[in-house]
């Protein structure tokens, strides 16, 4: 057993590089907005694989790494995608949200019309595993074993992603259509995998606007037992 164990590698920093670090890293977070309306500007593919493989070094439940995340730049896919997404959110604006839904977002300036996810130059949609399959080398069989914690696995790898992603001068906005089962029908995914979140990923269009919103402060988050 204890040859499955190396020893950590940790960089120690002094006390003004770790603050030091801290600081920039908050001040260049509490930039980050989400972004509706996107210029068809290229990103650079390395960006995206980068952010994806910082992604793909979350933790996660017994390391299974429950994840897929599609990297879709088609025209033709991000049309179908686009206009199923639509689909879905035009039934839930006009029949499937009770008022105190709609009335929560109206202040954001939603609805069920998703240019972004054909104007961005990138989506990525990210894909969380129900379960594991095996196959058997000699066989060919498959077989399925259990994944553990999987909403709370991909849910931080999410978080890395956008974070990366930011830190590399990209502009995000997080989708979650409802019922999103599309995506894994556009996209030919298997069984078990579902989607869990839809990223359009590119840079902000000349004069993009965002809600003038207020972030909770840290006094009113935090909670300190000494």
């Amino acid at each position: 057993m204890l040859d499955r164990f190396i020893t950590l590698k940790f960089n120690y920093l002094t006390p003004d590089e770790q603050l030091s670090r801290s600081r920039e890293f908050l001040e260049r977070m509490r930039t980050r907005r989400t972004v509706r309306d996107f210029d068809n500007k290229p990103v650079p593919f390395e960006l995206i694989q980068n952010a994806i493989a910082t992604a793909n070094s979350a933790p996660s439940g017994a390391n299974h790494q429950p994840w897929t995340f599609c990297v879709v730049s088609n025209r033709e896919l991000k049309r179908k995608i686009r206009l199923a997404a639509e689909d879905e959110e035009r039934e839930n604006y006009q029949r499937r949200m009770k008022q105190e839904w709609l009335e929560a977002v109206h202040p954001l300036g939603t609805d069920w019309m998703k240019p972004h996810i054909e104007d961005a130059p990138y989506l990525i949609i990210v894909f969380a595993h129900s379960h594991g399959i095996r196959k058997d080398p000699a066989t060919g069989a498959e077989s399925t074993y259990k994944h553990y914690y999987v909403t709370e696995s991909v849910g931080i790898a999410v978080g890395m992603l956008l974070a990366s992603l930011h830190l590399a001068g990209l502009a995000t906005l997080t989708h979650t259509p409802n019922p999103m089962g599309f995506l894994g029908e556009i996209l030919n995914r298997p069984p078990n995998e579902r989607g869990y979140v839809l990223i359009p990923v590119g840079y902000p269009a000349e004069g993009a606007k965002v809600p003038a919103l207020t972030k909770k402060t840290v006094d009113e988050v935090m909670v300190v037992y000494e």
